[in-house]
């Protein structure tokens, strides 16, 4: 399976990055060996001492796309989790320096944190989802689907012009503002419309 995810999907994201405003998605990928284990703690990796927490609404694939038209991206994804995309922020800031990619900073081993999935059935739309990261029981991210610069159906389209989808491969769809370093000893609790999806310990 493969994890694709898309950068600066979020105004004020953006801004609080003073990263530049995108023409289209900005797409990355993590490798299998990022997902971080159930039930296990995250460990801040040595070669970085400023590791971001980035809250994200996942969606599933559930069947091969190519060239997926917009209007039928709908039909691809059946389910929608809740992710961290941790990112090592004083690495990544080299690597664009030097204008290289990413993975560093991005794709390292436990990046990728996954919660369980929810049918997508169960929410009215897609494009109207509210979800939340808690850290140590204050809200440090808190944002809606609705806010993004291209909606789900249009990342699963665009995605689907360069990558074959296929059926468990996961999209992160973008973070809204207010990441922030992590620490040894936090608590992170993800939830999406007000339930509970991540609980995960730093170490």
């Amino acid at each position: 399976m493969k994890i694709i995810c898309i950068g600066r999907n979020y105004v004020n994201h953006i801004e609080e990055l003073n990263n530049e405003r995108p023409d289209e998605p900005v797409i990355f990928m993590k490798p299998d060996t990022a997902i971080l284990p159930k039930k296990t703690p995250f460990t801040i990796p040595e070669f970085s001492n400023d590791v971001h927490h980035e809250i994200e609404v996942l969606v599933k694939i559930c069947k091969v796309g190519k060239y997926i038209d917009t209007k039928f991206a709908h039909k691809y994804y059946d389910e929608v989790g809740l992710g961290i995309d941790f990112t090592a922020r004083d690495v990544q800031a080299k690597l664009k320096e030097k204008g290289l990619p990413w993975e560093k900073a991005k794709a390292f081993d436990g990046s990728a944190v996954i919660s369980e999935f929810l049918p997508k059935k169960d929410f009215i739309s897609v494009e109207n989802i509210t979800f939340e990261l808690q850290k140590n029981g204050t809200t440090a991210q808190k944002g809606n689907t609705s806010h993004m610069l291209w909606k789900i159906d249009e990342i699963v389209s665009y995605v689907s012009q360069y990558f074959t989808l296929k059926k468990g491969d996961i999209i992160f769809t973008g973070t809204p503002e207010g990441v922030a370093k992590v620490s040894p000893n936090d608590v992170l609790e993800g939830f999406i419309e007000n339930k509970q999806l991540l609980r995960l310990h730093i170490k």
